[in-house]
């Protein structure tokens, strides 16, 4: 099943906790958290989406390399300019969803376009 979803003016959070459902497959009555649903997932007009300049600047997206004095941390505004809108998103899609083999192949079933 393909959905398509538009993110004018959505906040970040909101949509993001809506595509992972989707994604999750927890909208369909055939519901099982080992099976992997087969939903795609389409969000539109990711650029526009609505965030105030102090969640800009308070949200930190953090990464860890595994060594000592590994952990690289970047504000949304920096992650944006550097990588967009798209990637963000999906980096706060990615943390919505369940901590198993499956997520890599659920990221799969999400299109983003700016």
């Amino acid at each position: 099943m393909k959905h398509t979803l538009d993110a004018t003016d959505k906040k970040m959070g909101r949509l993001a906790t809506e595509v992972a459902v989707l994604l999750m497959g927890k909208n369909s009555v055939d519901y099982a958290r080992n099976k992997m649903p087969g939903a795609t997932v389409e969000v539109t007009n990711v650029s526009k989406i609505a965030l105030t300049s102090e969640k800009r600047e308070s949200t930190i997206y953090r990464r860890y390399s595994g060594y000592p004095g590994g952990l690289k941390q970047e504000t949304f505004t920096n992650l944006s300019a550097r990588k967009g809108y798209g990637d963000a998103f999906r980096k706060t899609v990615m943390g919505m969803l369940p901590k198993n083999k499956l997520r890599a192949k659920m990221m799969k079933n999400l299109t983003v376009t700016e």
